[in-house]
């Protein structure tokens, strides 16, 4: 099979089935490196040559891939991320603090609010800054 050069072909779109149901990326970059490979088959290059183009392509293509935004994941703090919680940002009234702590209408329904440390209870609105499971971590409005 692998004299007639559709192993590189048949192994890339394996590879790249693979990466739609995981979507990572790093099987597209490893799939570029086995249709180098067939290109290099296709080239008449010996199975060495091939080899050697393939993995590398592919080391090449996972390298630049990490190197880059989509390959270098940051894990950020989701309970003050807006993109997560869309409530972040929004404004809110407190009527009444009981030391750094309140129960307040948001929504329609009633929620636990936590004063940001450094923050005040002299102001009356107040924005949302993280949730904390139930809990709204509020900063004054300025």
């Amino acid at each position: 099979m692998a004299a007639s050069g559709l192993f590189w072909w048949i192994a890339a779109g394996a590879l790249v089935v693979m990466e739609l149901i995981t979507g990572t990326f790093y099987l597209l970059m490893i799939a570029l490196g086995f249709i180098a490979g067939g290109l290099a088959h296709w080239a008449g290059a010996s199975l060495a040559i091939e080899l050697a183009v393939a993995a590398l392509v592919a080391l090449v293509a996972v390298i630049v891939l990490r190197r880059s935004r989509f390959g270098s994941w940051k894990r950020r703090d989701a309970s003050r991320d807006a993109g997560v919680n869309l409530d972040i940002g929004e404004t809110l009234q407190v009527n009444e603090w009981h030391e750094g702590h309140a129960r307040a209408m948001y929504r329609g329904a009633e929620w636990d609010v936590e004063l940001a440390p450094g923050e005040t209870e002299g102001a009356r609105w107040y924005q949302i800054m993280a949730m904390q499971g139930n809990r709204l971590v509020v900063t004054a409005k300025r």
